[in-house]
C-alpha cells in the first residue's frame, strides 16, 4: 500500500538542494532539482536517477542532464549518493550481485532509498502514485533491485546500461519496464559476460544478458513472449551518430495494465544516450543521440501511476 503524502507542508524552491540523512549508520545524501511548476502547487512525481559505479550523483546530474527533462515536464529529479569510494566520488549501489564495496558490505541501498522518498515527503508535497527509478549501469541494476525489492512504491522503472543483477527476483507487483541498451555496448555487454577491469583496479563486473533479464519481467508482468517492433530510427545523416540505429521492441498488453519495452541501439557504446555527449569517451566509448532517453523514458513513466 503506498502512503499518501502529508499534505500542507510548503513546497521546495525551484532549483537545486541537496539533503543528507542518517540510514543504517551511515551519513547518506542526495540531490533534488525541482522544477518551476513546483510554484503552482500541487504534488509532483518523482524520477529517482541513480548513478553508475564510480561515479556519483552530481556526475549523474550533470551527465544525464535529466534536469532540462524535468524543467520541461514538471517531476521531481532525485539523484541519491552510493557508497565507498573516496571524498564522495567512485561511488557504488548494492544492486545484489553487484557492484564494488556497496555489495561486498551489502549495504541497505533500498533501505536507504525508501528512506530518502520519506525524508521528502516531509519536506515537499510528492505524489507517492508516481515514483519511478532509472539510472545508468550499475544505477540501472539499483533501479532494478528497488523496483523488485519495493514494488508497492515504484510505478515504473527504466534502465539504461545495466541489466538486472538479482540472485532473487519475487517481486510482490508487476512493474512496467523499458530497457536502454547498445549491442554495442563494451563494458555492459548486451550479451552477458565479465567486463574489462575498471580502470587503475583489478574489479570486473559479472553482467546478466540483457534479453535473459527481460524475460523475467516478461514472463513477471504476464506478457506475450514475443515482441512487436514498434518503432526503428537511424541516426541523422548529419550527425556524428549516422551510423547509430535505434529499434524499439514492446511485449503488450500484460496483466495489470503494465508492459515491457526494449531499446535496442547499434553504434553507442556504454552510454545515455542524449546525455552529455563524449564524457569519457576513451571508457565509455562512443555516445549517441539518436534517441534522447530523458525523453522516452519520462513518455514512458507518465502512462504509469502505482494504486
Amino acid at each position: 500500500m503506498v502512503v499518501a503524502a502529508t499534505t500542507g507542508q510548503a513546497a521546495l524552491a525551484p532549483g537545486d538542494h541537496e539533503f543528507s540523512i542518517r540510514h543504517d549508520g551511515l551519513r547518506r545524501s542526495y540531490l533534488v532539482h525541482v522544477p518551476a511548476q513546483a510554484t503552482a502547487g500541487g504534488r509532483l512525481p518523482i524520477v529517482l536517477n541513480f548513478h553508475g559505479g564510480g561515479a556519483n550523483a552530481k556526475i549523474q546530474k550533470r551527465y544525464s542532464r535529466m534536469d532540462e527533462t524535468a524543467a520541461r515536464k514538471g517531476f521531481l529529479a532525485v539523484y541519491p549518493n552510493g557508497t565507498g569510494g573516496f571524498a564522495g566520488r567512485l561511488l557504488t549501489w548494492n544492486a545484489g550481485a553487484c557492484c564494488g564495496s556497496a555489495a561486498a558490505k551489502r549495504v541497505d541501498d533500498v533501505g536507504f532509498v525508501l528512506a530518502v522518498l520519506d525524508d521528502l515527503a516531509r519536506r515537499t508535497d510528492i505524489d507517492q502514485s508516481r515514483v519511478y527509478a532509472t539510472g545508468l549501469s550499475n544505477g540501472s541494476m539499483m533501479a532494478y533491485r528497488l523496483a523488485a525489492e519495493a514494488s508497492d512504491r515504484i510505478a515504473a522503472v527504466a534502465g539504461v546500461a545495466g541489466a538486472m543483477a538479482l540472485r532473487r527476483f519475487r517481486p510482490a507487483n508487476p512493474v512496467p519496464v523499458m530497457h536502454v541498451h547498445s549491442v554495442d555496448d563494451g563494458r555492459a555487454l548486451y550479451g552477458g559476460g565479465l567486463a574489462p577491469a575498471f580502470p587503475w583496479t583489478n574489479t570486473r563486473a559479472q553482467h546478466p544478458p540483457v534479453e535473459t533479464m527481460l524475460e523475467k519481467w516478461v514472463a513477471h508482468d504476464g506478457c506475450p513472449g514475443k515482441a512487436q517492433i514498434t518503432a526503428t530510427i537511424k541516426g541523422r545523416p548529419d550527425a556524428a551518430d549516422a551510423a547509430h540505429t535505434a529499434t524499439r521492441y514492446t511485449y503488450a498488453p500484460c496483466r495489470a495494465h503494465t508492459e515491457v519495452v526494449l531499446w535496442k541501439l547499434t553504434g553507442a557504446g556504454h552510454v545515455w544516450p542524449g546525455g552529455q555527449q563524449n564524457y569519457l569517451r576513451w571508457l565509455l566509448g562512443p555516445g549517441t543521440t539518436v534517441i534522447d532517453a530523458n525523453n522516452e523514458i519520462w513518455e514512458f513513466f507518465a502512462r504509469f501511476r502505482r494504486d
